[in-house]
């Protein structure tokens, strides 16, 4: 995750950054919470097909796509559908942990808000799959999609009837794309290489493979970026710091001040 940035002031990152235990604890407390309240949502399996009807419906009316369109694509051969799975079950939670791990330590006036748009994504996130529930199209005969992950491997998710690891009647909204999409946000605001904007294939690889491999409906990713989109206008983001400004000429006053101001107001 090189880029191209301005040296920053000595012992600037020590200010903004918050202190690694704190933020350890805070990470794995926000996981498991989550984990906890995700498993509160299993057992709604007649609620979330009927409501797996109601998206399925509403996405034809309004003339989405369909997503066996993309699904058509990964079948032309074994390996494709095959690494498609794999990216699905393998990437979601390391990209993001490498994320908040680079911006901690490389831009850490960065990785207060990050955090916390993360942590506000999945909060809403939780409460939608509480009050939501929704089969994936996978499960949804009406959609005529292939499980490709039961069929081609390798999966996540064991039998939904017996299955207590994960509730897989949380369709909506996707943390998958969440996630991958503040991910290209927050590298895109923290960075200043002019390749900067490639980090956008991220999501957009991720929207294909959730939708392909029919975890996830369209209508599941919108929701996922309209709570994204409302997180960041609520949680305030610094546009100008120490790493992505240009540095002050003979005194480096200006550039710390403006950094204690952010890591102020992050905290």
């Amino acid at each position: 995750m090189n880029a191209r940035t301005e040296p920053a002031p000595a012992g600037s990152d020590a200010i903004a950054r918050p202190p690694l235990v704190r933020e350890l604890l805070l990470v794995a407390g926000l996981f498991l919470v989550y984990k906890f309240g995700r498993q509160l949502a299993t057992g709604h399996s007649v609620e979330a097909v009927h409501h797996a009807h109601r998206v399925w419906d509403f996405e034809r009316a309004v003339h989405l796509p369909g997503e066996g369109a993309v699904q058509s694509l990964l079948l032309h051969g074994d390996g494709l559908v095959q690494l498609a799975n794999t990216y699905y079950a393998a990437v979601h939670f390391p990209a993001t942990a490498a994320f908040l791990i680079w911006l901690y330590l490389r831009r850490p006036v960065h990785y207060v808000w990050a955090r916390r748009v993360l942590a506000a994504v999945t909060a809403a996130a939780l409460a939608l799959h509480l009050l939501f529930p929704l089969a994936p199209p996978r499960m949804l005969a009406a959609a005529g999609l292939v499980d490709t992950a039961r069929v081609y491997g390798p999966s996540v998710y064991g039998d939904p009837a017996t299955d207590s690891l994960s509730n897989q009647f949380a369709a909506m909204p996707s943390l998958h794309f969440g996630w991958a999409l503040m991910v290209a946000v927050g590298l895109i605001v923290a960075t200043r290489s002019r390749w900067r904007w490639l980090w956008l294939a991220h999501p957009l690889l991720t929207l294909l493979v959730i939708v392909g491999t029919a975890n996830h409906y369209w209508l599941d990713a919108i929701v996922a970026a309209a709570l994204l989109g409302l997180a960041l206008a609520v949680i305030h983001v610094p546009h100008r710091t120490a790493t992505t400004a240009p540095r002050a000429q003979g005194s480096l006053v200006p550039a710390q001040r403006d950094e204690q101001t952010l890591v102020g107001a992050g905290r």
